[in-house]
């Protein structure tokens, strides 16, 4: 056995195990959190219909304008009224001043996410319900324009996924409420 050379020496695997952690501390780590566009699905039923959504700030606590998009293949048919689910842990203030309605430019590569023209409406939130009902002047017609609600809210406190679901009522002979998908807004922790 002592024919074999010693490939650990005590006093120097000691000096290493001691002096690497003081080493490693001098070394600058640069940490980049990377934003991932994974979207959680509550419901997972062939029913679930996810609906385009913009936001300026998903920070907690941030001065926030959320629009919630309804593009034309959303609609199959024009729509008399709009009715937005607030999830009940979205914990913010929201005034009917601060929500609004307005046909959208879709922002992408060299354009940004915008009104274009705003369409009066008459605006009603129920308190106990969470629910925000939007009803146009004028329906909203099937058209190849999209269109949007527009919150300007902060954001709240708590960090998480939103889930927002958006029922409309549709313009024809006889009105029927419809389901017609599903928003989920990501407040981050900073």
């Amino acid at each position: 056995m002592n024919h074999y050379p010693k490939i650990f020496n005590k006093k120097s695997l000691l000096k290493t195990i001691l002096f690497l952690p003081l080493l490693s501390s001098f070394i600058p780590f640069q940490l980049n959190p990377t934003k991932a566009s994974i979207e959680f699905q509550w419901d997972t039923n062939s029913g679930y219909r996810k609906l385009k959504w913009f936001q300026r700030s998903s920070n907690k606590l941030a001065k926030n304008k959320i629009f919630f998009i309804y593009r034309p293949s959303d609609r199959k048919t024009g729509l008399l009224t709009l009715q937005i689910k607030v999830p009940k842990n979205f914990k913010s203030t929201l005034k009917t001043k601060n929500i609004s309605l307005c046909r959208v430019n879709i922002g992408g590569f060299s354009s940004k996410t915008k009104c274009l023209e705003d369409i009066s409406s008459d605006i009603e939130i129920n308190r106990e319900t969470k629910n925000i009902e939007i009803v146009p002047i004028s329906p909203l017609p099937k058209n190849k324009d999209s269109y949007a609600v527009v919150f300007k809210v902060t954001n709240p406190n708590k960090s998480g996924l939103y889930q927002f679901h958006s029922f409309g009522k549709s313009s024809g002979a006889i009105p029927v409420s419809s389901y017609l998908g599903s928003w989920t807004i990501n407040i981050n922790q900073s």
